[in-house]
């Protein structure tokens, strides 16, 4: 697979100059501005694990120990592994399943495990997702909104946008009369550095359509979530 350079848009919404934007309507997925193939992963891992040895010899440990000769490389996979949501697209995840039918009652799938990564400080967050939605004559096979989920969060991220991300792809793809997500989550830049709260929990929420509209369908999308 050729390796194109291009040009990062910086007004596009998920492009940050070295992992994707949108080119000619496509989502690409690129590296250090190359779309991503087998051969050039080789190289991105190197980088990446080059990063890291340099990190440690920073902080003052000793990167030829035994402990740690290999740690670069391990570190290097383990973070691509944790941010491979750059090398999905919406498209790909959801491929061809959308189904006609008629129905519009509220359809929930709810404490859909996550793990993200805080893009101020490189450390996790972890929770739950509730995704709910009135179709409007389409439906979306329940396991794509856990995998819609997973997309999003395996990317460097803060949790307001995570939440509104979700929304807007269940919005893109189905265009159904109303949309509303919950993402409550656990952030270890509050537990591991600053205020250091180990019990705070930060939840934040994303209404379209009726649920933002209609305080009665709201009600009842937030009464499923809380019920066992």
């Amino acid at each position: 697979m050729e390796t194109k350079k291009i040009k990062c848009d910086k007004t596009k919404e998920n492009c940050n100059g070295h992992l994707q934007l949108d080119f000619n309507g496509n989502e690409l997925k690129i590296f250090n501005g190359k779309e991503i193939s087998e051969n050039n992963k080789e190289l991105q891992t190197k980088e990446i694990s080059s990063a890291y040895l340099n990190i440690i010899n920073s902080i003052g440990e000793d990167s030829s120990r035994q402990g740690l000769l290999k740690t670069p490389e391990r570190a290097a996979k383990a973070i691509l592994h944790f941010t491979k949501g750059y090398n999905e697209t919406l498209q790909e995840v959801v491929k061809d399943a959308i189904f006609d039918e008629n129905t519009d009652e509220l359809v929930l799938v709810k404490d859909i495990e996550m793990f993200s990564l805080c893009e101020h400080h490189l450390v996790p967050f972890m929770g739950k997702v509730s995704v709910g939605y009135l179709p409007n004559k389409k439906v979306l096979g329940l396991s794509k909104i856990a995998r819609i989920v997973e997309m999003y969060s395996r990317r460097l991220q803060v949790q307001e946008r995570l939440t509104n991300q979700i929304a807007d792809a269940l919005q893109e793809i189905l265009n159904p009369r109303g949309v509303a997500v919950i993402v409550e989550a656990t952030h270890m830049c509050m537990v591991m550095r600053g205020v250091e709260k180990f019990n705070s929990k930060t939840v934040s929420s994303s209404m379209r359509g009726e649920f933002r509209t209609n305080p009665k369908t709201r009600e009842e999308f937030f009464h499923l979530v809380k019920s066992n």
